[in-house]
């Protein structure tokens, strides 16, 4: 797949939204283009409900496992996902991502940037697998790490957090990010 095709697959345009409630997300699927929404709340009580509702409206629903509560964070839970219909996840951790492309869902590694020993830590991380993608948070990284981070895994980047305007997105993207993630429903 190649990475502008990964990124249809997930927005239309530059933004992902990124709901952190059961409102934002309505709102996501019934008044944004975009064909996925980045789920950062939850459980596994509600989700099958939030799945079906994004089916109905043609949206993939991105998991994000490290907020999703009542799954085990083990091999159990992420085949449980994957049977329930969960198409895409995002995690920090590596062996989570592992057995996500195991069981065929698109990954999405989480990578917080906070120094350039960050930057080290994330790529050694990303040896022992391979995610279909790479999100940098905040998503206001420099372009120079962008690039050093696409050079060095060869993943698709898109990022998230601290995006707040659409100057904020533009400057992302100029950045280098192929898409960002945002909260925010105005951005979207």
């Amino acid at each position: 797949m190649t990475q502008q095709s990964f990124f249809k697959l997930l927005c239309n345009g530059n933004v992902i939204p990124a709901p952190r409630n059961y409102e934002d997300f309505k709102y996501a699927l019934e008044h944004s283009a975009s064909p996925s929404v980045s789920l950062l709340f939850g459980d596994i009580n509600i989700l099958p409900e939030l799945l079906e509702q994004a089916r109905a409206y043609k949206k993939r629903a991105l998991v994000h496992l490290d907020l999703l509560g009542g799954v085990g964070k083990d091999k159990a839970g992420i085949v449980f996902l994957a049977r329930m219909g969960v198409a895409a996840v995002i995690t920090t951790k590596p062996q989570l991502g592992k057995i996500a492309r195991e069981s065929g869902m698109l990954v999405i590694h989480r990578l917080f940037l906070m120094d350039s020993e960050a930057i080290k830590t994330g790529v050694n991380l990303l040896k022992s697998y391979k995610p279909d993608a790479l999100e940098l948070l905040p998503a206001s990284v420099p372009s120079s790490v962008v690039a050093e981070l696409a050079d060095m895994t060869g993943l698709p980047i898109l990022g998230g957090g601290l995006m707040h305007t659409r100057e904020d997105i533009e400057q992302a993207i100029r950045s280098g990010l192929s898409a960002v993630s945002a909260s925010k429903r105005e951005l979207w």
